[in-house]
């Protein structure tokens, strides 16, 4: 079953997982979560699958590590463009 996480709910959503967590297992227990952005949506497996980081010490570290690899196209208003105005 897939749910669908906005952004600002990602910790909420990462919370019940058995930390710590190794990327591997990071990947697997979040397989059916979509991470819903401004402008699109991904898996988030495919975001833990980009991440550096080994090991997850509780959702705070997951979710800011999932964060600093969103593309840009996951903040900010749809169409939006930086410079305008």
């Amino acid at each position: 079953m897939t749910e669908r996480v906005k952004l600002k709910d990602l910790e909420d959503a990462l919370d019940g997982l058995p930390y710590p967590l190794s990327k591997q297992n990071a990947v697997e227990e979040v397989t059916g979560l979509v991470l819903v952005y401004a402008d699109g949506e991904e898996p988030a497996a495919d975001v833990v699958e980009r991440i550096q980081e080994e090991v997850f010490d509780d959702p705070a570290s997951l979710a800011i590590s999932i964060r600093n690899n969103l593309p840009t196209e996951a903040v900010g208003e749809p169409g939006q463009s930086e410079g305008e105005g």
